[in-house]
């Protein structure tokens, strides 16, 4: 969820597209505000994107030239195609029926695949050579005749997409540094170039597309044929060959196509390392928009180059920029940052501006209603975001270094973060401040963090001088200092249902401080390793300790007795690293479990390490159930599970021997810890791993931190088909027969055994709302919590707000005493039912305010205009009539203020 790294190419339509590492990930805005992921990857880095024109199909390219195409409405593969190089760039024509693929310094033009079912979709036509040096960008004219190529030779090519007699294929110099774009005019030959150095040349053509002559038919049959004959002697097809000439002659030029440079513009640079880095054109308005490696971009207007804007959107290069259809909306994508904007620029104006975190995420919490997620990296920002939209909503830069922890208070509307910089900070999710700030008495790096139930107890551990700190929530002082572990603190958990604080350490302990008897220690848990993680159920009565030699034990604090545990290092099937001796097997019996966390019903634990995998486990039967792999991308580190035979050599693996030096000890191997690889090298690969786990308080979803970003795994995205208690009796026909008849229980009940989600929705909206209270008070106890569950999952979606609360009421107060003998396992389906109403009671109380102060203020202003009225017939007492109204248009203004 959290937005990834930001390629080179972004492309925009109703649509703007984010790939990251090894997923891809679809930001629609323009329709309904969600950030939604695509459910596929490639098996490496995605370098580049192709976009049909009716938004249908795309082409993901990934780092060795592997593409999948893509079908965007039933978001699936439809065809996988191995390009055997990397691919620079791929553009559709505007007609949709072919697109252009660069590699090296070649381009290949495609038949695009079409509305038919077909053998192959990716058919090789033509290849066209020209080009010294790789090629860099593609454009298109209107009607999909010609397409132009820039390269890192500094030249542009014109190619046509068909055989055109009076069409040479000769390069377009003028530059001194790589090109970066090239574009057509609208519905013309005439085109624009710009390279690295910020400078823009204008280029006429003397021939209109219309002009274009077509080949004769016996003179391209021949060339043709030629092409098919070379054809025959090469390793793999090429299709037909079409050379250009850098130089043609006088006589090869004559009454052919010509191009002369008309105008060279240059941008305002700011230094001398502000390169030019990305560039978008709009052909209706011809807007030309250009931006730069210092952050800035420019707004021109071709082909005059008037300047309209120049502003700065952040310090790091822009890597990609897009225009939408209208000319309104321009995304900038900033790879270092992560980073996406879309500028109105005509208001001046964000109407999108998200960023994600600049370094690896280290931790994350969950509100206690599910509604939002806050998270902390080591780029010192805490971040919330919404789960609904996926988006994050507000930043925190206070702290100076790295934050280690974060977590909600009970109430949900304060977040604290523990960082290395030795303060635990809280902020306000009304106001959006950091409105408390709790220190040590002497500078402590902080590693843990945890909070009582009632919020009002803030302890926080410390890696260095191995104590815990308490403060005061009300007062921020600091209450008490905890001593008496012999190693830095690595976690801390509150008892959801007791005062008591549970603390971990290297020092092979785990324990138990009772809050509200001085401080004192309670019981003293010996571990045989090093303590990670330990974590509370949520009904506070066990308690879970990972281990660096990889066991989860559960104990039971109040007898002080281990009731089991789980050896999960097998489980963990850590990937052999890119420059280990030893293989994955090997390296796994080191690893260990980093974070846990338990269900919301309390009969399953989550965990996840240095690994690719997070594992699920049963608590009771401490068995696996389930192992979800969270990437499958090669360009991290730790992927691999076997040697790869294909880079051994006989010197040893490739990946030892350094190619630049010729010593003979090859490539220094990285110190132990090291998760991100060495940055002074050119080219480094960060380890996969996975930093934190939650389940969400509704037990519908869960969460992760990873090395591929933010993680949301859910139970609400697919349709499963679950009976419950199923007779043979019990069919859609014989529901709407029982319902027919007004046996709206028994449809109930029956709809519930069937447990498909659109017939009890039927059945439900069917029964009137004077027979609610009737239905509630006679449905059986076993389905009084299926039927609170289905109500929260239905506020979801439905617009029927009053009948579903009319539901939740009568059954929340029918029942509720009976609901309380299960409080522990209907507490995730209470916070469900919570969260859902919470968010419509946050919408629809700012829809009212609003249309309050719109009914008060046209009400002022009707009385205004009749008191002005009854002024003209009495002139005498227009100064007080001016007073009164504006007496009252000062009263609806403070009633809007006050709400």
């Amino acid at each position: 969820m959290g937005l990834p790294k930001v390629s080179n190419h972004i492309s925009l339509t109703l649509m703007f597209f984010l790939h990251s590492c090894s997923h891809f990930t679809v930001v629609c805005f323009c329709c309904s505000n969600k950030c939604e992921t695509l459910p596929l990857a490639t098996r490496l880095n995605i370098v580049c994107v192709g976009l049909s024109p009716d938004g249908s199909l795309a082409i993901l390219v990934d780092e060795e030239g592997a593409a999948l195409l893509v079908s965007l409405i039933g978001k699936c593969v439809i065809h996988q195609f191995y390009f055997h190089k990397p691919v620079h760039s791929v553009s559709f024509s505007p007609d949709g029926k072919k697109f252009v693929v660069t590699k090296d310094n070649l381009a290949y033009l495609y038949h695009a695949p079409g509305k038919k079912r077909e053998f192959n979709a990716f058919v090789l036509d033509k290849t066209y050579y020209g080009p010294y040096d790789e090629t860099t960008c593609i454009d298109w004219t209107d009607d999909s005749k010609c397409f132009a190529v820039g390269s890192k030779d500094m030249s542009t090519w014109v190619f046509g997409a068909e055989r055109w007699a009076n069409l040479i294929y000769y390069s377009l110099g003028g530059h001194k540094d790589v090109i970066v774009a090239c574009f057509f005019e609208e519905n013309s030959l005439d085109l624009y170039t710009i390279s690295q150095d910020a400078a823009l040349c204008v280029w006429q053509c003397d021939t209109e597309l219309d002009g274009l002559k077509p080949m004769p038919p016996k003179k391209a049959a021949k060339e043709k044929e030629a092409a098919e004959d070379d054809e025959e002697l090469l390793e793999e097809p090429k299709g037909e060959e079409i050379h250009g000439k850098a130089d043609p002659s006088e006589e090869e030029t004559r009454n052919k196509v010509k191009y002369s440079r008309v105008a060279k513009y240059f941008f305002n640079k700011e230094g001398d390392f502000n390169n030019l880095t990305a560039a978008a054109y709009h052909k209706k308005t011809h807007l030309l928009v250009t931006g730069f490696a210092s952050g800035v971009f420019h707004l021109h207007e071709l082909p005059d180059f008037n300047l309209i804007h120049s502003l700065s959107i952040s310090d790091q290069r822009i890597a990609s920029i897009s225009i939408n259809c209208t000319g309104d909306w321009i995304a900038f994508g900033c790879s270092g940052l992560g980073q996406l904007l879309v500028w109105e620029w005509q208001s001046e104006s964000y109407v999108l501006k998200q960023q994600g975190h600049f370094n690896s995420m280290v931790s994350l919490a969950y509100s206690p209603d599910g509604q939002y997620i806050v998270t902390g990296g080591e780029d010192g920002k805490v971040k919330v975001w919404n789960t609904s939209s996926s988006f994050c909503f507000v930043t925190f830069t206070e702290h100076n270094s790295g934050v280690t922890a974060v977590t909600f208070t009970s109430t949900g509307y304060v977040v604290l973060s523990a960082s290395l910089d030795g303060t635990v900070r809280a902020f306000d999710l009304h106001r959006y401040r950091n409105f408390r700030t709790f220190t040590s008495p002497r500078p402590s790096q902080f590693s843990c963090l945890a909070v009582d139930s009632s919020g009002e107890i803030v302890a926080a551990g410390s890696q260095d001088s191995f104590e815990i700190f308490i403060w005061s929530m009300q007062s921020g002082r600091l209450l008490d200092v905890l001593a008496g572990h012999e190693g830095p603190i690595s976690s801390l958990s509150f008892n959801p249902m007791k005062c008591v604080l549970a603390s971990a350490s290297w020092d092979k302990t785990v324990k138990l401080w009772d809050m509200l008897d001085s401080w004192r220690t309670k019981e003293t848990f010996i571990i045989n390793s090093d303590v990670l993680v330990v974590a509370f159920r949520p009904d506070g009565k066990e308690l879970a300790v990972a281990a660096l030699n990889g066991q989860i034990t559960f104990w039971d604090h109040d007898n002080a007795v281990q009731t089991g545990s789980i050896e999960g290092r097998h489980d963990l099937q850590m990937g052999r690293k890119e420059l280990d001796k030893i293989t994955a097997k090997q390296a796994a019996k080191g690893k260990s479990f980093t974070t846990l966390c338990y269900s919301a019903d309390g009969q399953s634990i989550l965990a996840g390490g240095l690994s690719k995998f997070v594992c699920i486990y049963n608590v009771k039967e401490q068995i696996l159930m389930k192992k979800f792999e969270i990437s499958c991308n090669h360009s991290l580190d730790a992927m691999e599970e076997y040697l790869d035979r294909r880079k051994m050599t006989e010197f040893g693996s490739m990946a030892l021997i350094d190619e630049g030096g010729g010593g003979d000890e090859g490539v220094a191997i990285p110190l132990p810890g090291v998760k991100r690889g060495d940055m002074s090298y050119r080219h480094f690969k960060p380890e996969i791993r996975v930093t934190c786990v939650r389940f969400c308080p509704t037990g519908r979803s869960w969460a992760a931190t990873t090395t591929e970003g933010l993680l949301l795994y859910s139970l609400d995205s697919g349709l499963i088909f679950d009976p419950f208690e199923l007779d043979i009796d019990v069919t859609p026909s014989n529901i709407r027969k029982t319902l027919s008849q007004k046996e709206y229980t028994m449809a109930i009940v029956m709809a519930f055994k069937l447990n498909e989600k659109k017939l009890i929705q039927e059945v439900i909206e069917a029964v009137p709302s004077s027979e609610v209270d009737v239905v509630c008070s006679s449905l059986p106890d076993l389905y009084v919590e299926k039927l609170l569950e289905f109500l929260a999952s239905a506020f979801e979606t439905s617009c029927h707000l009053e009948f579903y609360l009319i539901w939740a009421h009568k059954l929340l107060m029918l029942h509720g005493q009976k609901l309380k003998t299960r409080s522990v396992k209907l507490l995730p389906v209470i916070q469900f039912l919570q969260k859902s109403i919470q968010r419509h009671f946050e919408d629809v109380s700012k829809l009212c305010e609003w249309n309050i102060y719109n009914i008060k203020y046209a009400l002022a202003i009707s009385q205004q205009r009749g008191m002005k009225r009854a002024a003209e017939e009495t002139p005498g007492d227009e100064e007080e009539l001016d007073s009164d109204s504006d007496y009252l248009m000062q009263e609806a203004h403070k009633d809007n203020l006050s709400s």
